[in-house]
């Protein structure tokens, strides 16, 4: 079953500015995976051919997931996400 993602028109608009103006390219990366699943491409086949560099199809369904529950927030970055620094800066 290929799952499906119903965007209204503002959610499209707002979508489609994010990919063309947002500051991060990882965030104009996501807008564009979800675009693509809206209009009826498989999670699958926008992972694999769909963006710039490959992803695994279990990250694109992940954006979709967060997309459905927190909406426009699947656009950044959670803070507390990515690698912790090695070494702390001095405490003041």
């Amino acid at each position: 079953m290929t799952r499906r993602l119903a965007l209204t028109e503002a959610e499209r608009v707002t979508l489609e500015e994010a990919v063309k103006h947002h500051p991060k390219a990882y965030a104009r990366e996501r807008a564009a995976a979800l675009l693509k699943v809206a209009d009826r491409s498989s999670g699958l086949r926008v992972a694999e051919h769909g963006l710039l560099r490959r992803r695994a199809a279990d990250t694109v369904y992940r954006w979709l997931d967060r997309y459905e529950e927190h909406g426009l927030a699947v656009l950044t970055i959670r803070s507390g996400r990515g690698r912790r620094p090695r070494l702390s800066p001095p405490a003041a």
